[in-house]
């Protein structure tokens, strides 16, 4: 018997919190690099250095996803 909660699986689940949760701490950081640039006063320029530097990860997590919609991969 498998063990569920909530009744979900522990595969679900990690899929759920892969998706969602990581998705919801990329929004955060986010919100907190714009927040960052807000209150040095960064500037044009600055606030794109800033989100381009502190956000480039996020760039391959989203690739992944992207690349696995493109080639059905589930």
């Amino acid at each position: 018997m498998e063990a569920t909660i909530f009744g979900m699986n522990e595969a679900q689940i990690t899929e759920l919190g892969m998706t969602y949760g990581v998705g919801g701490l990329m929004l955060l950081m986010l919100l907190i690099v714009g927040n960052l640039a807000r209150k040095s006063n960064a500037g044009k320029t600055g606030t794109f250095a800033l989100f381009l530097a502190l956000t480039l990860g996020l760039v391959g997590f989203i690739a992944k996803f992207v690349i696995q919609y493109y080639l059905n991969i589930r």
